[in-house]
C-alpha cells in the first residue's frame, strides 16, 4: 500500500559537485540531503524487498559524463546539437562517417570514465540481496564496470559494435584499433562531449575519415547502443516487465524519465500499485506516481543509505 506522497526538494544548501579535480562537472545545482529526506528514504528502501531500480545519466553525471536534459549543463543547455538518429544513421553512408569519426575521437575519454559511489552503492544493494533487479538507461558501461550482475542495459552498450548486416557483435576496442590502422595520420579539433562518447567535430574534418564494415560480411558496423528513433528489442522489454512482476517496490535514480522506453516501467509499476521513489535533481515524468521524491545528487544520497 502507498504511503501519502512527498516531495523533498531542498534549496537552501548547496554543495559542490563529487566530480574529480580538472573533471569539468556536469552535475546541477542542488541541495545537500538533510537527515529528513535520508530517513524517508532509508525506510522506504528497507521496507522493500525485492527492489526495482530504474537508473538513468543523472547517475554518471557524478562520473564526468553529461546528461541531455539538466538544466545549465546538459547537453541540451550547452549546444545546439542533437543525439544521431537511427534512420539518418542506416540510410546516409555521410551520417555514419561523421558519426564514427567523432565517436572515434571521443572514445579514450569515454572509455576511461569509472564507476562513482552511486555506482557502488548499487552493487552492494545486489551483494546484500536488497537489490532484485536494475535497468539502466546508460550505456556507459560504468554499472557493469562496478560489477552489477543483475543488470539490462535497456539502451544497449557503446562498448559494443554489431553489424547490421549478419548481427555479429564485437568489442569496440577493437573497433578503435582497426579506426587507428584505417587512419594514421587523421587528425580533428574537437571540443565538447556527449553522454554516448560523441564529440563535436566540424562536418569538413571529417571527410576523409575511413570507416571500416564488418569482418565477417562486410555489412554496416554500428554501437550495440539504441539510437534516438529506433525501438529497444521486444525481448529486452518483455524481460524487464518479468523482473518488474517479481519486484515490490521501484526506485527511479538519476533520470527524467523523458524518454518512453524507460517511462513505461513507471506506468506499469502504477498499475500494479507498487510503492515508487524517485532520486533525482529536476523534475521527472513520473513524479506523480511517486510516493517519495528527493532532489538531491544519487551519490551523496545512496551511499548514505543501507540495505538493510
Amino acid at each position: 500500500m502507498r504511503l501519502p506522497r512527498q516531495i523533498l526538494t531542498m534549496h537552501a544548501v548547496r554543495r559542490a559537485s563529487s566530480v574529480p579535480a580538472g573533471m569539468v562537472s556536469f552535475v546541477p545545482a542542488c541541495s545537500m540531503a538533510d537527515a529528513h529526506s535520508l530517513e524517508l528514504l532509508q525506510d522506504f528502501v528497507s521496507r522493500a524487498r525485492r527492489l526495482f531500480v530504474i537508473t538513468g545519466a543523472g547517475l554518471s553525471t557524478e562520473s564526468g559524463i553529461p546528461d541531455y536534459r539538466s538544466e545549465g549543463v546538459g547537453l541540451y543547455a550547452r549546444t545546439d546539437r542533437r543525439p544521431m538518429q537511427y534512420s539518418e544513421f542506416v540510410r546516409s553512408a555521410k551520417a555514419r562517417q561523421r558519426y564514427w569519426a567523432r565517436n572515434f575521437v571521443g572514445w579514450p575519454q569515454f572509455s576511461s570514465h569509472l564507476p562513482n559511489s552511486a555506482h557502488r552503492a548499487l552493487q552492494r544493494w545486489e551483494e546484500r540481496g536488497k537489490l532484485h533487479w536494475l535497468v539502466t538507461q546508460n550505456v556507459d558501461s560504468l554499472h557493469s564496470k562496478a560489477g552489477q550482475k543483475r543488470l539490462t542495459e535497456l539502451h544497449g552498450c557503446a562498448h559494443r559494435v554489431m553489424c547490421l548486416g549478419c548481427g555479429a557483435v564485437s568489442k569496440r576496442e577493437e573497433l578503435q584499433a582497426r579506426f587507428i590502422a584505417l587512419n594514421p595520420e587523421w587528425r580533428a579539433q574537437t571540443s565538447g562531449v556527449a553522454p554516448d562518447g560523441d564529440v563535436f567535430i566540424e562536418d569538413e574534418q571529417v571527410l576523409h575519415f575511413r570507416v571500416p564494415s564488418c569482418e565477417a560480411c562486410g555489412g554496416i558496423l554500428k554501437p550495440e547502443v539504441t539510437f534516438f528513433g529506433d525501438n529497444v528489442n521486444k525481448a529486452t522489454v518483455q524481460f524487464v516487465r518479468d523482473r518488474l512482476a517479481e519486484s515490490d517496490a521501484v526506485l527511479v535514480a538519476g533520470s527524467s524519465l523523458q524518454v518512453y522506453s524507460g517511462y513505461k516501467f513507471l506506468l506499469a509499476a502504477g498499475d500494479r500499485k507498487l510503492s515508487v521513489a524517485i532520486l533525482n535533481i529536476g523534475p521527472t515524468r513520473a513524479d506523480h506516481l511517486a510516493e517519495l521524491k528527493v532532489s538531491c545528487r544519487c551519490g551523496e544520497v545512496l551511499s548514505a543509505i543501507h540495505s538493510v
